[in-house]
């Protein structure tokens, strides 16, 4: 059944010996089984039983099959006493019951299901869950921006409506040490996510069969397999108003108005209260979030700045003056870019293009590929401090939480074996030999799906060379340049927004495919607990996103216009396909493209998914149950018609910003606006998600998490190729080292002729020439008559002219550009590994605060149960001598006497 036997399995056996109790005693159960179940009370935000007195922690749905139109018989009485079987032993485990119809539908059954405080004190203990010692006596440090208090006070959560939560020391309960903790009132002891949380950590262990020795238990099967239909905690009420009784907290209103609502996007997150009623794991993801947003604020003005200077100083770069002026652009004729169809044309028509690239083409994009590479070391190190922080705050530094095997782990325990530590028979899935052949198929299956992706990369590169060709032999052409379609419609622009909008279209086809292949994949390997299952899930599906992501980004700032050969001798792709060649200011305006195209549609996809689904889901179903009664629903049938979250909601989230955090840090340096663009998405982001959450979805049980967990190492791994990829955009893609190159050698003696420094010429320079008449028939275009006759022709590279001696060789402004790229490459990761190294050495990840604070709870928490205990034995060892003295003062009276 696992490894050895744990804690929680003892107490559960000792609990409730029997897995299927006599089914017929459970009719006489006044809380679980009556000829006519519990009504209703009336009150649509009641979340105790009938009695008023016990509290719902949680509520689990099912169809009556007696009730049912259709049904099998003998299926139906198979569920019927799997049900029961369950039920029965809930109840022998110590949780109470009550049922209850359906207010709309008297098919639909409600159990309701409450933890007594014995039960709830014993899996305290088991599930070494830290509760309150006594309040905390450490005082938070004033802050040392008292000029800018009232500026941080409009942006925080009012401390009126939303109050502090009152901080305790805590230590892990004990029921043998139940005076230590601090009880003034037993009810409010445990919180209502607390007590959810126990109560699924009981129904995901309880049994409810027994097959040839193997047990099947766990709510999660049950709901998988149809017995049940759903199983929640409540939300507290509605969202919109306060709840009429006294008793209620209103949690779930104060998030919708103080977090969720739109007029609080400009406040500051209540993560306090978010932890308190959705558990720590959701509390960390939006804390995380959070932080994020606030430093992409930094990157964003960075970026702002950068794009508005090369968009200031767009009209002082000559080499795009040059492309433009009708006496130097407008007289270069360029080869053709493609066999036959292809014409020859005039430099000047990419002209807008050019002026455009001056924008993202300019020094700024490398002081702003310096600066993110730091700025990325500068989130990951600071947000290790605010982790810390919430570590100690939110009582997980010293998360001790057993970690059971899945249930779905558990059912497939079949074979026996002997463990080589305890010496004891244990059950396992399948043998080592199985086990390789599990990894060997899922390694298959993925390696199969990432050159799916490949194809589709492949087919899109195929697309462009087979398009350009139409655009290039359809579009109108213009002698002059001045036709207002050719002047923004270039086939290059043409086919480089279509590409990208079906690369866009096949991205989100094959995400969509690949998620539910990669569920499949991971439940095939069956990972033994929810952390091995959760690491294998991420890694698989980042694997593919980030292929399926980045790939085309990666080819057009690597590889597009790199292999192209010359017009005399062009590189063919598949042996068929002329390589595509840059634009001649090359492909950095492209790759910017691609990323707003990817990047904007993302967003606009996600929230569609994210908000107007569930939002319609919900509409759709509200509607029918209004128009087809107007009685009055109690808050767990409102909460059952709500969207249910699902176990691996979160994990979508945290990908979808992960893959976010890639596109701003990989290809930052082609285009400084993509932090700008995920810091508006962001704002939106949290808020969106903090109204689904609080409205549109059933609430989610509360799981304990000290961190973001392998989320981690993949942003810091992210963080280290970022370097790499930036430095090679600069100095692969962009034009920025040729220019530096001629400006510093070629444009004056002995290479250039001009007397000073200067970028004059530079156009000239760049473009090699080669004569016509050199043309194979394969490669030869189709010149348009309006162009006249010319003997050569201009191509982007740096070659040799005809009649040199080495002509069509690779010159020396060629060599020169190759040494200065791979020296700028070799300085620019070693200058920003360096001071990435000494800023993560410099920042430690807890601070002295935190540490100190930490240190000292840990000391009066050992200082106080040392105390108590002392005293018991100082109290007991007292009585003990009395005794002894008074059995000794028994024993010699009679002898002297």
């Amino acid at each position: 059944m696992g490894m050895v036997k744990s804690s929680w399995l003892l107490v559960l056996e000792n609990l409730g010996q029997t897995i299927i109790p006599d089914l017929g005693s459970l009719e006489s159960q006044h809380d679980f089984r009556t000829p006519e179940f519990e009504e209703f009370n009336g009150k649509s935000d009641s979340l105790f039983f009938n009695d008023g007195q016990r509290r719902i922690d949680f509520v689990l749905v099912y169809e009556d099959e007696s009730r049912k139109e259709t049904s099998k018989k003998g299926t139906n009485e198979k569920q019927r006493r799997k049900r029961q079987a369950y039920e029965s032993n809930l109840i022998c485990h110590g949780l109470q019951l009550e049922a209850t119809r359906s207010v709309l539908d008297d098919k639909l059954v409600f159990v309701k299901v409450h933890a007594p405080w014995e039960v709830l004190c014993t899996y305290a203990e088991i599930m070494h869950i830290k509760l309150p010692l006594k309040p905390n006596d450490l005082k938070n440090r004033s802050s040392a921006f008292g000029t800018l208090n009232w500026f941080t006070k409009v942006l925080s959560v009012d401390e009126s409506i939303i109050k502090p939560e009152q901080e305790f020391f805590t230590a892990p309960f004990e029921k043998n040490r139940m005076n230590d903790f601090y009880i003034v009132d037993r009810d409010a002891f445990f919180n209502p996510a607390t007590r959810s949380r126990i109560v699924y950590f009981i129904l995901s262990r309880v049994k409810y069969q027994l097959i040839n020795n193997v047990s099947k238990f766990g709510i999660n099967r049950l709901v998988n397999s149809g017995i049940y239909k759903a199983a929640f905690p409540l939300h507290d009420c509605k969202f919109r108003r306060q709840s009429e009784d006294p008793s209620c907290p209103n949690e779930r209103y104060l998030l919708y108005r103080e977090w969720a609502h739109p007029r609080s996007i400009y406040k500051k997150q209540p993560l306090d209260l978010i932890r308190k009623y959705y558990g720590e794991k959701i509390g960390i993801y939006f804390a995380w979030l959070g932080y994020y947003t606030q430093m992409l604020l930094l990157a964003a003005i960075v970026g702002v700045a950068c794009f508005l200077y090369g968009y200031l100083n767009q009209d002082n770069c000559t080499w795009s003056k040059e492309v433009c002026h009708p006496d130097i652009g407008g007289k270069i004729i360029m080869c053709p870019q493609c066999d036959r169809l292809c014409p020859f044309w005039k430099l000047n028509i990419t002209c807008e293009s050019s002026k455009k690239l001056c924008i993202f083409d300019s020094f700024g994009t490398l002081v702003f590929a310096v600066f993110m590479g730091v700025w990325v070391t500068l989130f990951l190190e600071f947000w290790k401090r605010r982790q810390a922080e919430l570590e100690y705050e939110w009582d997980t530094v010293e998360l001790q939480q057993e970690e059971q095997a899945r249930p779905e782990y558990e059912a497939r325990c079949t074979h026996v074996v002997i463990n080589e530590i305890t010496q004891e028979e244990e059950r396992i899935p399948f043998t080592a030999w199985g086990k390789c052949i599990r990894i060997t198929l899922c390694a298959s299956a993925v390696f199969f799906w990432i050159l799916l992706i490949i194809a589709s990369v492949i087919g899109i590169i195929v697309y462009r060379l087979s398009v350009f060709i139409v655009f290039s032999a359809k579009l109108p052409k213009n002698v002059n340049g001045t036709d207002p379609i050719q002047k923004y419609l270039t086939p290059q622009t043409a086919t480089s927004i279509t590409a990208s909008i079906i690369s866009f279209i096949i991205i989100m086809i094959l995400n969509t495919i690949y998620e539910k292949v990669a569920i499949m994949i991971t439940n095939f390997e069956l990972p033994r607990t929810q952390t091995d299952y959760e690491n294998s899930l991420t890694m698989k599906m980042f694997l593919f996103q980030f292929v399926n992501y980045y790939s085309s980004c990666f080819y057009i700032a690597f590889f597009k216009g790199k292999f192209v050969g010359y017009p005399g001798d062009p590189v063919y792709w598949l042996g068929k396909y002329r390589n595509e060649e840059c634009d001649p200011g090359g492909c950095l305006l492209e790759l910017t493209t691609q990323l707003t195209i990817i990047m904007g549609g993302k967003a606009i996809w996600n929230n569609i998914q994210e908000v107007l689904l569930p939002w319609i889901m919900n509409l759709i179903g509200r509607f029918h149950r209004v128009s087809g009664s107007e009685k009055i629903t109690p808050r767990w049938e409102q909460d059952y018609h709500l969207q249910p979250m699902g176990k691996l909601g979160l994990f979508y989230e945290y990908l979808e910003m992960i893959i976010q955090f890639g596109f701003v840090t990989l290809f930052v340096a082609s285009f400084p606006l993509a932090p700008l663009l995920a810091l508006v998405n962001n704002i939106l982001e949290i808020r969106v998600d903090a109204w689904k959450l609080t409205t549109q979805f059933r609430r989610l049980v509360p799981e304990k998490a000290q961190d973001i967990g392998a989320w981690q190492p993949i942003m810091q791994g992210i963080a280290i190729l970022a370097v790499v990829t930036n430095a090679m955009i600069i100095a692969f893609t962009s034009d920025m080292i040729p220019r530096l190159v001629y400006y510093w050698s070629f444009s004056v003696p002995p290479y250039g002729d001009h007397t000073s420094y200067t970028m004059e010429g530079y156009i000239n320079n760049t473009l090699s020439i080669f004569k016509v008449a050199d043309f194979k028939n394969k490669s030869k275009g189709n010149p348009y008559s309006e162009l006249g006759n010319h003997t050569t022709c201009r191509y982007r590279d740096f070659r040799y002219p005809p009649g040199h001696p080495q002509e069509y060789k690779h010159n020396i402004y060629y060599w020169h550009v190759i040494a200065a790229k791979l020296a700028f490459i070799i300085v620019m990761e070693h200058i920003i590994y360096s001071v990435k190294f000494f800023i993560s050495y410099a920042i430690p990840d807890v601070s002295k605060r935190t540490k100190s604070k930490i240190q000292r709870e840990k000391y009066l928490t050992q200082k106080l149960l040392h105390e108590n205990h002392l005293k018991d034995m100082t109290k007991n060892m007292g009585m003990i001598a009395e005794r002894m003295i008074e059995a000794v003062d028994n024993n010699l009276r009679p002898k002297l006497e």
